[in-house]
């Protein structure tokens, strides 16, 4: 008998992402798609997948949809039965999977940003989350730096230097505020925006901004459930400045961020697994 296979499909409003387990819980390499129109992009990342893996649509069970886009797909595709998931427990179960953590404040940073408390036990619980993530960096850089490419973004970034940028601590007091307050912390965002700065500036205090209100977001909600471990899933967790900001974060607050493999592709790992 040909091996059998649960397919994951994350349709975003501009990627697609998609992944499969065998029988035998092994995961299929995750792949992603660009495209303007969604179902264009679900029937093109299914058919590169499958045709890359090699898999039959015979031993495809079911295909587990999950995301914004889910809703286009009312009939099965290619006559494979097919279930629609709430997006938030994909989150928990994916992020679960690829720390190997029991419990954690799972964090889904895509276009906005979603944080989920997750359990081993089935107990997904969507916390909220903020507008801030990926749809801010292309939207800002767009007005700011005259582009919204985001190679070009990270790009300049690389040669940027925050104190022309971010207001610190250490910027307007010499004294202790607060016991383990350190003077480095960010105090305003863009609150020290020189006249020199440069494109490359700019954009990496963009990335700052972003991502020091995730994390903060996350730890507060951390704290909430007295947990220590956050773990970063989704397509901004993959540029270079998301590791830099975190680490430094991971210093400054007696949490753990946690950027595991295959980040990009935790919630669709979760739809596929709801199933597996």
């Amino acid at each position: 008998m040909s091996k059998q296979y649960v397919v994951g499909i994350d349709i975003g409003g501009s990627t697609t992402k998609i992944v499969a387990f065998d029988e035998n819980k092994r995961l299929v390499a995750p792949m992603f798609v660009h495209a303007e129109d969604q179902l264009t992009s679900i029937y093109g990342a299914f058919g590169k997948f499958t045709s890359e893996n090699k898999i039959d649509l015979s031993q495809i069970r079911k295909i587990m949809l999950t995301g914004v886009g889910a809703t286009y797909i009312t009939s099965p595709l290619y006559n494979i039965p097919c279930d629609t998931l709430v997006e938030f427990p994909c989150v928990g179960r994916g992020g679960l999977y690829l720390s190997g953590l029991d419990e954690a404040i799972v964090v889904s940073m895509g276009t906005g940003t979603a944080i989920v408390h997750a359990c081993s036990n089935g107990g997904f619980e969507y916390l909220g989350g903020t507008g801030v993530g990926g749809g801010t960096l292309i939207g800002l850089s767009k007005k700011m730096l005259k582009t919204d490419n985001i190679a070009n973004i990270v790009e300049l970034a690389s040669g940027g230097d925050i104190s022309k940028v971010d207001l610190r601590v250490s910027d307007i007091t010499k004294n202790d505020i607060h016991p383990g307050l350190a003077p480095d912390l960010t105090a305003s965002n863009f609150g020290k925006l020189s006249d020199l700065a440069s494109p490359s500036d700019i954009a990496l205090g963009l990335f700052n901004m972003i991502y020091e209100s995730v994390a903060m977001t996350a730890a507060f909600a951390a704290r909430r459930y007295g947990i220590k471990n956050i773990v970063l899933t989704g397509n901004m967790t993959t540029l270079p400045q998301a590791k830099q900001v975190f680490e430094n974060m991971n210093n400054l607050f007696e949490v753990n961020y946690i950027i595991p493999e295959n980040s990009r592709f935790g919630t669709v790992i979760g739809a596929a697994l709801a199933l597996v």
